[in-house]
């Protein structure tokens, strides 16, 4: 038996008898769990944590690697450790930076949004997390969360106490490979990432976007060619370092080039092949986007040309009035 943080202790188990809920005072706690739930962490959570499941709504680690569709032996002793889930509400805060890092959070259905707030107030969005990847691994370090992370829609997440999981990692060799794939899968992530942002060009950073969003769902179970965009068009700007306008126009230009079909929320991509392989507008459909904006801006421009034209008539006006005296100073000094 190992002895773990007491902050913890609600959200993992060791399974041998029927788990009370977490609720119940610790005297009527199953004596098999690590430890008594303590008041810290609870505390702590309650603030912004959503509502806790039923307690036979727990994943073994069998179920958490099948999850992030990592292979591992399948182990009876795997199944003995047990991590809770925890629901929460769309719009529903999950943690916030700056908080004390405890748990590490696995998605296990629904979308959520992942975020900083920049020197200037402004949210820059960090990535959209969905069902088998993992929040907060940036809190290891600092032991300090240094983003935000909100529901974008109702969630179902698995919480995996970090120091709870270290403690136990020796006798279940299906941690080690758990945890050395979960970071070198964020790393990896993280690195295409940085090359969309760096390399890539602006229609090519929305067409990215669009089919591995597409990829995802269709590794889910779910069609990879229709599905709904569950982050606004804003999101999507701020995830991709672009201006809304140029997401929202690159989204039109894809519609009239019969790339996708756009139905407010819900997208269908209609060419893969073309979107996996484009790297920007062909030169008529660019041409045809800078005539637009060029119509977009030439009532302002017309006004600025307007005000020259006028002053020039007035100038004209002036002249021939000075013209006009000087003519008739010349006559009355010949008479």
């Amino acid at each position: 038996m190992f002895f773990l943080p007491p902050f913890n202790a609600c959200y993992f188990k060791k399974i041998t008898m029927p788990f009370l809920s977490t609720s119940s005072p610790k005297s009527h706690m199953p004596s098999n769990l690590f430890s008594a739930m303590g008041s810290k962490h609870f505390s702590a959570l309650s603030r912004e944590t959503g509502w806790r499941c039923k307690g036979e709504l727990w994943s073994n680690l069998n179920d958490i690697c099948v999850l992030l569709d990592i292979t591992t032996a399948d182990s009876a002793e795997a199944k003995d450790v047990l991590f809770q889930h925890v629901r929460y509400k769309t719009g529903q805060r999950i943690y916030s930076a700056g908080q004390e890092f405890d748990n590490l959070y696995i998605v296990n259905g629904g979308f959520i949004k992942s975020s900083m707030i920049d020197e200037y107030g402004d949210e820059r969005i960090l990535n959209f997390p969905m069902k088998g990847d993992v929040l907060a691994i940036d809190g290891i370090h600092t032991q300090q969360h240094t983003s935000y992370a909100s529901a974008l829609s109702d969630c179902d997440v698995i919480i995996v106490p970090f120091k709870a999981l270290l403690a136990i990692q020796s006798s279940y060799p299906e941690l080690n490979h758990l945890v050395m794939t979960i970071m070198g899968r964020e790393l990896s992530r993280e690195r295409s990432m940085l090359y969309m942002l760096s390399v890539l060009g602006a229609e090519a950073k929305v067409a990215r976007f669009l089919t591995n969003l597409g990829t995802r769902f269709g590794q889910l179970g779910y069609s990879g060619k229709v599905f709904n965009l569950r982050m606004t068009r804003h999101e999507i700007a701020s995830y991709l370092g672009l201006a809304i306008e140029t997401v929202s126009r690159t989204l039109s230009a894809f519609h009239d080039m019969g790339l996708i079909d756009v139905e407010r929320k819900k997208i269908s991509l209609i060419d893969l092949p073309a979107l996996k392989t484009l790297r920007k507008l062909p030169p008529a459909r660019a041409v045809k986007s800078s005539a637009q904006q060029a119509q977009n801006k030439r009532p302002s421009e017309a006004k600025s040309v307007t005000m020259p034209e006028k002053m020039k008539k007035i100038v004209s006006a002036n002249a021939k009035i000075s013209v006009t005296r000087e003519n008739k100073e010349l006559l009355s000094a010949v008479n």
